[in-house]
């Protein structure tokens, strides 16, 4: 549903960019081993100050956007018992999810399958006008990888045919 403009209201900039955000693992050496190995991307920052280490990964198309790996409850503050939730919510695979535009969903599938990524959805062409697939991360993040339809001429027709 789109909103109405408001005339005379100000925004807060002209152009807004994601800059980063933040994905908690739990363990940075094994998230490494997927967003730099298998997903190609480059490490931005490896970072350990007083017992708490964080790393900042980024797809090496958008080297601005950094993705930050932090251990549950990385926050000072975080409780014993927020730890523990933070860890079971990661488990579940219900904390974190990213998606990433490809020009290829079928191709990206195929490389994530065989490095060992765990499939969560095989590709299908979806009704909102992408074909996506999702796997998710060492620690339980989903990642959904998405090709808008018409980017490929191979995907004109759907899995959902019309009847």
């Amino acid at each position: 549903m789109s909103r109405p403009s408001q005339p005379g209201r100000r925004r807060a900039g002209t152009d807004l960019r994601l800059a980063s955000c933040t994905l908690t693992v739990h363990d940075i050496d094994e998230a490494l081993g997927f967003y730099w190995d298998v997903l190609g991307f480059a490490v931005r920052d490896d970072v350990e100050l007083e017992g708490m280490r964080w790393t900042s990964v980024s797809p090496p198309s958008q080297p601005g956007m950094q993705i930050l790996l932090q251990p549950p409850g990385a926050d000072p503050g975080a409780s014993p018992v927020d730890r523990r939730a933070i860890k079971d919510l990661i488990a579940k695979g219900l904390l974190s999810r990213l998606i990433f535009q490809t020009d290829d969903c079928d191709a990206t599938f195929e490389y994530l399958e065989a490095a060992g990524a765990e499939v969560m959805q095989e590709p299908i062409t979806q009704p909102d006008g992408v074909r996506d697939c999702a796997f998710l991360d060492p620690s339980g993040n989903m990642l959904r990888f998405t090709e808008p339809l018409g980017s490929r001429r191979a995907h004109a027709a759907t899995d959902h045919p019309a009847t």
